[in-house]
């Protein structure tokens, strides 16, 4: 087949570029859809509980993915100033991820207990408080909504369809777990759950986890 037959036929070129994208995207998915760092979470990783999932959710929903990563890579600088490089059996239980690659605030992928709840709750409501330089938009009205108990129970049952290890006591206690809380309440117990379980690194720079991603 000529390159000028395609390159003058657009529903050709447009066919052919459609077979080419899904052999790649086959090429590359499926094999980590076999390994076990990818679909095994790490020690002590766990579907979020109650208050934590509907953090994640108002975290997707404000869009705070648009300026912050999770995803912290394996060059120097990076784990100089983060830690550890991120792993996939960390991110098992994320619907959707939150790598991202746009950083115009730091990444938080281990800001868990960096900060005291207060210092996170008055970062949210009025960055500049606390940062003075900071650009983000404060959340004050977070602090106002309450958390839907019933819409995070659903949600549990659904995950739980989808495969996530989440209790038949998990879904009954779901409601009376966020009663109350605001989603400020909840966000706030989202962040600080970052990296709670993940690799870590000494004073010497020394990984926490072996060779296959474990932690000893």
């Amino acid at each position: 087949m000529s390159h000028e037959k395609v390159e003058t036929n657009i529903g050709l070129m447009g066919v052919l570029i459609a077979i080419v994208v899904a052999i790649g995207g086959l090429v590359e998915i499926v094999p980590l859809m076999y390994q076990a760092q990818v679909v095994k979470p790490l020690p002590g990783i766990v579907p979020y509980p109650a208050l934590q999932l509907a953090g994640r959710d108002v975290y997707v929903r404000e869009g705070c993915y648009n300026c912050h990563s999770q995803m912290i890579r394996t060059l120097r600088f990076e784990t100089a100033r983060y830690g550890h490089y991120s792993l996939a059996g960390e991110s098992v239980y994320d619907r959707p991820f939150q790598w991202g690659s746009k950083r115009t605030g730091p990444d938080l992928a281990r800001v868990g207990g960096r900060y005291s709840d207060d210092w996170q709750r008055l970062h949210l409501i009025d960055p500049r408080a606390v940062v003075p330089e900071s650009n983000m938009p404060g959340f004050p009205w977070l602090a106002e909504a309450e958390v839907d108990g019933a819409l995070v129970r659903t949600k549990i049952e659904r995950l739980r369809l989808l495969g996530d290890p989440y209790s038949e006591a998990d879904v009954a206690g779901a409601e009376a777990a966020v009663a109350g809380k605001t989603e400020l309440d909840a966000l706030v117990a989202y962040l600080q759950a970052l990296g709670k379980f993940g690799p870590r690194l000494d004073a010497t720079g020394a990984s926490t986890i072996n060779h296959e991603g474990v932690q000893p």
